[in-house]
């Protein structure tokens, strides 16, 4: 079976339709038809019921998908194996939102440089679509987010439950930020609801950011209050920085690693899942 039918099915099933997959694989749409009608063609079955509303999986598309989505891991897999640097015995490709690089990822990172120097490492950030997206084609073997969405042949693994705390700054003259200085971080939909409820206590923030690590820096540099992970503000704390405001209502902030179920089988993977719960302890 040709990769680029087996992309072409997957990008129709994720999209809902053969128009947006054309749009997301840089194709025409009579190109994307051609694809899937070879492939029905060799399966000898139709994939694919076309309407109004886009394209819906037949029976058959639905039992097809599990393998489909093996084919193009497998084939990302060789890719990566094929690429192996001199002196290691595999490669594994993690990657994580940006507002858990520092210090999950960066701790693992160093964990296995020391405990796994044989396997190499490919690391990266972005955005939780686009790393879901990056899984589910098997360009990566790891995925570690903090509301990861559930997607069929795949497994999802609690590594921490970490706090957001607020935190605040204090002037020259050591007196506390006022609510005026409140920096609103966008820590998702469920920080957002639970947050609402005490959010009079801050009035109307004057900076929103979609970053924590950038709001972090901002109120650093320029004082102010926020919430941001205990992890992360740890270090600002000591270091006589920031000082966490008595009474203020704490919030979860989990990170999950999420990866393939055909993972379950490769020992690197489950040595860098095994990295991952050790830095977290």
């Amino acid at each position: 079976m040709d990769i680029d039918r087996a992309r072409t099915f997957l990008e129709i099933v994720h999209s809902g339709s053969f128009l947006k997959a054309a749009d997301r694989l840089h194709v025409t749409q009579t190109t994307v038809s051609a694809r899937i009608r070879t492939l029905e063609e060799e399966l000898g079955r139709q994939l694919f019921i076309r309407n109004r509303n886009g394209a819906q999986l037949t029976p058959a598309g639905r039992e097809f998908e599990r393998f489909a989505q093996s084919f193009v891991q497998i084939w990302e897999r060789a890719r990566h194996q094929l690429a192996i640097p001199s002196g290691r015995t595999s490669v594994v490709a993690l990657g994580g939102e940006l507002s858990l690089w520092n210090p999950l990822l960066l701790d693992w990172l160093v964990w296995m440089k020391k405990a796994r120097p044989e396997i190499a490492i490919q690391a990266q950030v972005g955005v939780p679509d686009q790393l879901l997206e990056q899984l589910r084609t098997g360009v990566l073997d790891i995925a570690v987010l903090y509301a990861p969405k559930l997607l069929p042949g795949f497994r999802v693994e609690l590594l921490v439950e970490e706090q957001l705390v607020l935190v605040r700054t204090t002037d020259r003259d050591g007196e506390p930020v006022g609510s005026r200085d409140y920096v609103y971080v966008d820590w998702g939909p469920l920080f957002a609801a639970q947050h609402g409820a005490s959010s009079s206590a801050f009035g109307e923030p004057g900076l929103m950011v979609g970053l924590g690590p950038l709001g972090l820096s901002y109120i650093l540099r320029a004082g102010g209050m926020g919430y941001f992970r205990r992890g992360a503000a740890a270090p600002h704390i000591e270091a006589g920085q920031l000082e966490v405001v008595e009474g203020a209502p704490e919030f979860t902030y989990p990170a999950y690693a999420v990866y393939p179920e055909a993972g379950e089988a490769r020992a690197d993977v489950q040595e860098a899942l095994r990295g991952l719960k050790q830095v977290v302890k």
